[in-house]
């Protein structure tokens, strides 16, 4: 009798940055590895955000016996509110993540139906044929796990997004030693985070940016106002802790940083004295010299505390010359040039700002090379996939593995679909499954699809050409000219020769004898066809063109 095999799926993370997703499958028994969400690259317009396509799992809900997740970023938790209710299986995580989980639900209304369920680091739970331990790492984030898990073939080890910190703010260091005992008895397979592989050395210590912190505050003649991400949770205390001791007060900004950090604050992994906390109704009353304002807004995004004041939009803070606005994380890959506009824009405001390229306000969360070797030599796996990362990460990763001992043919490089199939003795890649982005625009989860991404690509750059034709209901005979309206192809004031030549040409193409009524089908494609090589021949564009007929 063949023994069944484990598949490793994983439908997000690899070959890109975010929406990490990983299926492990064996028999009648599948778990979910993160559920995250990505931010849409700049040709994706008008997308709010990109999410797993679960399509493969559609109809095997039946068989999956939960969903694990390793820390409450965006990249790995966001899709929940959309992915969950499409599943409805129970959710395991540690507490902070699973605080992090309520509010992105209730933002969503859909809290009331969820089972979710917290694990302390260091505890198991068995789900189906998997056991699985939540190992602590050390990432940017408090509760951060990996995942020790014994399957029926062998043991696997997820790191989660992890770096090797001796000396982590309000978090654990990365478990080694009990990496070290799990070696011992044998990995069958590694799967390591990729983020930063292309660094040597070290990552450095989250403490180095308390240290930035505690130099500003206490050296700024004004105001000081932090943007950093929500879900930074230790961030924030590093923020607290510097403010309180410079005599300083702490005003939160924006809905969604108010709401984690109130829960962070219940949960307690958050402290401050009760006074360091101040609402922003109250900030008017606090000498400029007395208050440090928190607030959202790294990346750029539009709606965000910190890019309302930059373009002097905010209903309570406004940026005034002596501020000293601190941007307290890197752009995410794509979003360089909008995170540029708003430093620009602060400056131009008269503030002072420091950001990564001039000062050390920032350390990321992911282990640099030689943490990624570190890894590698404890656990010893006798199979290597490096995850979480575009190809050329995920790539650079499994040749540090090689250098470390691991056979070339024993390191998978792979991307989201690819089936990776083991036993206790080989690995192999032994297929695909459908797996695509799946777009969040507005209201709408995955109706979007690439044509409309293509029309819109289309019109951004070229614009477009409505044609109304009016026809002869009877006859089916042109009457009169066509209309032709343009926007974003050309200038209206230099346009209307190029017009009354598309015009002309409209009629020309068209069976205007009244024969026969004409067929719209023909008409559509004849005035498409014409009125494309035309503007190209004209103008070197290609603009959407939309002929309407009005029958009269």
């Amino acid at each position: 009798m063949t023994k069944s095999k484990l598949k490793i799926i994983p439908l997000g993370g690899l070959s890109e940055i975010g929406k990490n997703m990983m299926v492990l499958e064996y028999e009648n028994d599948i778990i979910i590895i993160d559920v995250g969400l990505m931010f849409p690259e700049e040709e994706m317009m008008g997308i709010d955000l990109v999410i797993p396509d679960i399509s493969y799992l559609q109809d095997k809900k039946d068989k999956i016996r939960g969903i694990i997740i390793t820390h409450g970023h965006e990249d790995h938790i966001g899709a929940i509110p959309y992915i969950l209710p499409q599943l409805n299986v129970p959710v395991y995580s540690t507490k902070l993540t699973n605080g992090l989980i309520s509010v992105k639900l209730k933002e969503q209304k859909a809290l009331a139906s969820a089972d979710l369920r917290v694990v302390p680091t260091g505890g198991k739970v068995t789900l189906g044929k998997f056991r699985v331990e939540f190992l602590p790492v050390c990432h940017s984030i408090p509760d951060a796990a990996g995942f020790i898990i014994n399957t029926p073939v062998g043991t696997i080890v997820h790191s989660g997004d992890f770096k090797v910190d001796y000396t982590p703010i309000g978090g654990k260091p990365t478990d080694l030693s009990r990496l070290a005992q799990v070696s011992r008895q044998g990995v069958l397979l590694l799967l390591s985070d990729s983020t930063y592989a292309e660094l040597p050395g070290y990552t450095p210590s989250e403490r180095a940016v308390g240290e930035t912190f505690d130099r500003v505050i206490a050296e700024a003649p004004g105001r000081v106002i932090i943007a950093t991400f929500s879900s930074l949770i230790s961030r924030v205390q590093q923020i607290i802790d510097a403010a309180e001791k410079h005599s300083r007060r702490v005003c939160v900004v924006g809905h969604n940083m108010v709401e984690i950090v109130r829960m962070a604050l219940d949960l307690g992994y958050l402290k401050a004295s009760p006074k360091t906390l101040v609402r922003i109704e109250e900030m008017k009353k606090i000498p400029h010299d007395r208050i440090v304002f928190v607030t959202t807004g790294t990346q750029g995004e539009p709606t965000s505390a910190l890019v309302r004041m930059a373009n002097r939009d905010h209903r309570h803070l406004q940026v005034i010359p002596g501020d000293t606005v601190v941007i307290s994380a890197t752009p995410i890959p794509g979003n360089e040039a909008v995170v540029a506009r708003t430093i620009d824009n602060l400056f131009k405001q008269g503030a002072q700002v420091l950001y990564n390229n001039i000062a050390p306000v920032h350390v990321h969360g992911h282990a640099s090379q030689e943490e990624l070797k570190l890894l590698l030599n404890i656990v010893k796996p006798k199979f290597f996939l490096p995850i979480h990362g575009e190809y050329r990460h995920l790539c650079l990763h499994a040749k540090l593995a090689q250098s470390v001992g691991i056979p070339k043919n024993n390191t998978f490089v792979m991307e989201d679909g690819d089936v990776l199939e083991l036993d206790s003795n080989n690995a192999k890649i032994t297929g695909r499954i459908p797996s695509s982005n799946v777009y969040v625009d507005g209201l709408s989860v995955g109706n979007i699809d690439n044509v409309v991404l293509r029309d819109r690509q289309m019109l951004a750059r070229d614009g477009i050409v409505i044609v109304i034709i009016a026809i002869n209901r009877q006859t089916g005979k042109l009457v009169g000219k066509p209309d032709i309206v343009s926007r974003g192809f050309i200038d209206p004031q230099d346009s209307s020769d190029l017009l009354e030549k598309s015009r002309e040409l409209v009629m020309q193409v068209l069976d205007h004898s009244g024969v026969r009524p004409a067929e719209w089908s023909f008409v559509n494609a004849k005035v498409r066809d014409t009125l494309y090589k035309f503007y190209y021949e004209q103008t070197k564009r290609h603009p959407m063109i939309l002929p309407f007929m009005v029958k009269v």
